[in-house]
């Protein structure tokens, strides 16, 4: 599924993120907070390997898809780190 949710422990609530423009639903990928977004990439779905993602920006409550030009190949079940400027 493509659904998700943010919670916060200040106040034990969870709250819906936005479906707009959210990326395609996924297993397997990898995840990273820069401190401001969550970056998501790769994984798979029901129709094959992925080499797409979107960056979530939780005070917006906003997905945006990740670039595609010089995008890596597909992959799943991969790692990914934050270097404090690159996924």
């Amino acid at each position: 599924i493509n659904t998700g949710s943010r919670y916060n422990p200040v106040r034990n609530r969870w709250t819906a993120t936005t479906l707009s423009a959210a990326p395609t639903a996924r297993r397997e990928h990898t995840a990273v907070w820069t401190g401001t977004e969550m970056l998501i990439w790769g994984g798979s779905s029901e129709l094959g390997l992925l080499n797409t993602g979107g960056r979530y920006d939780p005070g917006m409550d906003r997905w945006v898809a990740t670039a595609m030009t010089g995008a890596p190949d597909v992959r799943y079940l991969h790692t990914a780190v934050w270097t404090e400027k690159e996924m």
